[in-house]
């Protein structure tokens, strides 16, 4: 038995509007998801520079005064001081990696013959699974492999120019609005606070937003900020021991300092950045001299344990409280949704997170009132 459901104009309206309001807003931020992303990086930066921005001013306050005179100043020295530390590592890093690789392809015929007999060896090896001729399999394999590669390259060089420049727009734009955010965020900050309460009866909500939106502000830039030391301390380790290494081997003494800047910078990735770091100055070292890569990989395990278990929790001081199993799921979200930018920084969105568990019941209170 069927019904006729009658409703008026109005009903209908609003029921189907709800729908639609989500659609749009889904839809616009969809197209503004870039921009939204860049934003929230610069945010983030910014957050991240606090801690460094506070030292700067007060360097200035104990020698010079006036607290809110040099905000804006220290600020800006700040954002220079790490600009130009990492266009100064990249700068040193940048042309050892080239090189070693450079040097590493001139080596491999040699190395090729020395270690696996040239391709008399390779044949050899693979009678022993009934491949009589491995070599000119190899050799055909690599021939459509080549072409197939330039055959890429070609189709794709024009698309390859332009992601580039696009690559390099988006980070002019995250540099751009971090020295804004930095300059000018404090003061939007306040005056948002200020707008909010002005002419409210109950201030007890915005109190209380304050209050949690500090404390998250507080997460970020407290976990950045030591996992920074805990990275230094990781390449002076590294380059210490490359340095030690290149007293009784083959290896030159010049890649401590670039080797040590490599694992420092990989640190920075949450849970696996040691091991990536670790592994590629193994390979690195290990193209030059073998027994040097896997004495840096030995010598490095060791130091990792003492630092993961003794110096990492002493400096950081468990500053998130979230258990391991939190931080390794909150890092395979965020890598999965946004790749390697997701999981650096999933553990202080993780401990975000957390700061709104724990002010819930402040938060619910202050509403209800």
């Amino acid at each position: 038995m069927s019904k006729v459901i009658e409703t008026d104009t109005r009903t209908f309206v609003k029921f189907w509007s709800i729908p639609v309001i989500i659609l749009i807003v889904l839809f616009i931020l969809g197209k503004a998801l870039t921009g939204l992303v860049i934003i929230g990086i610069s945010i983030f930066l910014a957050l991240a520079l606090k801690p460094l921005v506070r030292k700067v001013n007060n360097f200035f306050t104990k020698h010079f005064g006036t607290e809110k005179k040099h905000q804006k100043l220290s600020a800006a020295l700040a954002y220079i001081i790490v600009v130009v530390v990492i266009g100064g590592i990249l700068a040193v890093v940048g042309p050892v990696v080239i090189n070693e690789t450079s040097k590493f392809v001139q080596q491999a015929p040699e190395m090729f013959e020395k270690n696996l007999g040239g391709w008399e060896g390779i044949n050899d090896f693979g009678k022993n699974f009934g491949i009589e001729d491995l070599h000119g399999e190899i050799v055909n394999a690599l021939d459509a492999l080549s072409k197939n590669i330039l055959g890429d390259i070609g189709n794709n060089f024009v698309a390859s120019v332009t992601n580039i420049a696009d690559i390099g727009m988006k980070i002019v734009l995250v540099l751009v609005l971090t020295l804004l955010f930095l300059l000018e965020g404090p003061n939007l900050v306040a005056g948002f606070w200020k707008s909010l309460s002005s002419g409210e009866q109950n201030k007890k909500p915005i109190t209380v937003a304050q209050r949690v939106f500090s404390k998250m502000a507080n997460v970020i830039s407290t976990y950045v900020s030591r996992q920074m030391i805990v990275a230094v301390l990781d390449g002076c380790a590294s380059a210490l021991i490359v340095f030690i290494l290149s007293l009784f081997t083959d290896i030159s003494s010049s890649l401590a300092i670039p080797m040590g800047m490599i694992t420092m910078i990989f640190y920075m990735i949450p849970m696996f950045g040691q091991f990536i770091g670790g592994t590629l100055v193994t390979v690195i070292l290990a193209s030059t001299f073998p027994w040097a890569g896997v004495i840096f990989a030995i010598v490095y395990i060791l130091y990792a344990q003492i630092e993961n278990n003794l110096i990492a929790p002493k400096i950081q001081g468990n500053a998130l409280n979230l258990p391991a199993v939190f931080i390794l799921c909150a890092i395979v979200i965020g890598m999965y949704m946004f790749g390697l930018l997701g999981a650096i920084v999933a553990i202080p969105i993780a401990g975000c997170i957390r700061v709104l568990v724990d002010e819930y019941p402040n938060i619910k209170a202050a509403n209800r009132q």
